[in-house]
């Protein structure tokens, strides 16, 4: 009778941690493809009931792995179903840029910062020394005369 308690015991936590990895599988697929019937957004975010019982059903019933059934919903919809784009060919440049774009920002960010201030202050006073203006003795006396 222990044996079968036992035996019985181990079956049932066999099956709830299968049943607990299929429905994290689930979730995961859900987050990973994009809602057909509006292309806005996940499965997971619209609950697309169709496309949750098609995932589920490939899932339990066909117990495909997560690579056949992404394969399956990209041969059916295209790569745009996908999430994420896979990153190869032009879609690399999905991943790519948004690095690029911040490391040029920062790079600037820093040169910025370095900018001495005196350099900073001298562009934006409009006083010359004395030495640079031309014909300023001639402007001084004409300015003199108006008086």
């Amino acid at each position: 009778m222990k044996k079968l308690i036992i035996s019985f015991i181990a079956v049932a936590s066999l099956v709830l941690a299968a049943t607990e990895a299929q429905e994290t599988l689930i979730i995961e697929l859900e987050q990973s493809l994009i809602a057909p019937c509006c292309w806005s957004g996940t499965v997971y975010d619209h609950g697309h009931s169709e496309m949750e019982q098609e995932i589920r059903r490939l899932v339990v019933e066909d117990s495909l792995n997560k690579e056949q059934i992404l394969d399956y919903f990209v041969k059916l919809h295209g790569e745009r179903i996908l999430a994420s784009p896979a990153a190869t060919g032009f879609n690399l440049m999905a991943w790519i840029a948004p690095i690029l774009i911040a490391l040029i920002g920062i790079a600037v960010f820093i040169n910025y910062l370095r900018t001495p201030k005196a350099i900073a202050a001298s562009s934006k006073s409009p006083q010359q020394p004395k030495e640079k203006i031309l014909f300023d003795e001639q402007i001084e006396r004409e300015l003199k005369s108006l008086d």
